[in-house]
């Protein structure tokens, strides 16, 4: 692992009496060291990438999943854990996340067409995000700027769903733009339910949109699961779609599992429900996020 991100299992035989609980522990630091290897290595190859794929990536694909910052990531106050399907011939869903000592952004974006056009497009509104976040500005401006930057490009042909959220560590306070179709759901204790926002244009759809961030509190214990079209609005040959009541059981199904493991459950399920000969029409990302909060010190009065 690297900061959460499952890279792979190290198998490794030893004899019975080799098997001790040192000898575990010795292994377990020995994997974590080579994971943070691999991750370097790949710079420089592309013998680790090979070895994960069973067949080809369409050039689409290659380009989306160069976008992604990786598929599961940890630290005190969270756990996130994502994963986009089909992954050989995805669309133009993605996700995007970075942590500062203070802050933790996180987008989840649901990109317009298919192929080249709708991986093109996905890049151009995940680096205009980026390159934005990275001047040190709000999330209400980041999205203004990107929006720019799509529209000037596309001149409102082509636009990009975005849902884009900061959070305060410290605090569990956040600032939301909801510019498209990504949902948030919600599970505090037994309950799971969606959390709507307030709906505002997607991202390219007209010029020098303005937008403005909404305030949002997560608490200690809460997950928060994001999910795109193509999960929700799933259908089978019959034309029955998910919907809300089969995505919330799937949540709730999911309560026992680590943030990593909860997307991969919830796609199951979700390619269960469908007819065993329907293709899905649209890509399904799910993104799971475990907030413990950090922890405040207690101050004793004088």
């Amino acid at each position: 692992t690297v900061r959460g991100d499952r890279l792979g299992i190290l198998t490794v035989r030893l004899p019975k009496h080799r098997c001790t609980p040192q000898a575990t522990d010795e292994l377990t630091e020995l994997a974590e060291l080579l994971g943070h290897e691999i991750m370097v290595a790949e710079r420089d190859t592309d013998l680790y990438l090979q070895a994960r794929r069973v067949s080809r990536l369409t050039l689409a694909a290659e380009m989306q999943w160069q976008l992604l910052p990786g598929r599961a990531c940890s630290r005190q106050e969270y756990a996130i854990g994502a994963q986009l399907e089909p992954a050989y011939a995805i669309h133009g869903d993605n996700f995007d996340w970075a942590t500062t000592a203070e802050t933790l952004t996180l987008t989840v974006t649901n990109g317009m067409g298919e192929g080249i056009e709708a991986s093109l497009l996905t890049n151009l509104a995940v680096n205009a995000l980026r390159n934005a976040r990275r001047a040190g500005i709000g999330i209400a401006d980041q999205a203004a700027l990107a929006d720019q930057a799509i529209y000037g490009q596309h001149h409102g042909e082509s636009y990009v769903s975005t849902l884009l959220l900061s959070f305060e560590l410290a605090t569990g306070h956040a600032q939301v733009v909801d510019a498209g179709s990504p949902q948030l759901w919600r599970q505090r204790d037994k309950t799971v339910e969606r959390v709507p926002f307030e709906a505002q244009l997607p991202l390219g759809m007209f010029e020098e949109t303005g937008y403005v961030a909404q305030e949002f509190r997560v608490l200690p214990g809460d997950r928060l699961v994001f999910v795109s079209d193509g999960v929700y609005a799933a259908a089978t040959r019959a034309g029955e779609t998910y919907g809300e009541r089969a995505l919330a059981r799937a949540i709730q199904a999911a309560s026992l599992l680590p943030a990593a493991a909860v997307p991969r459950a919830v796609l199951q399920e979700l390619a269960s429900y469908r007819d065993t000969d329907a293709d899905a029409a649209d890509d399904a990302l799910v993104v799971c996020l475990d907030w413990s909060g950090r922890a405040t010190r207690e101050v004793s009065p004088r």
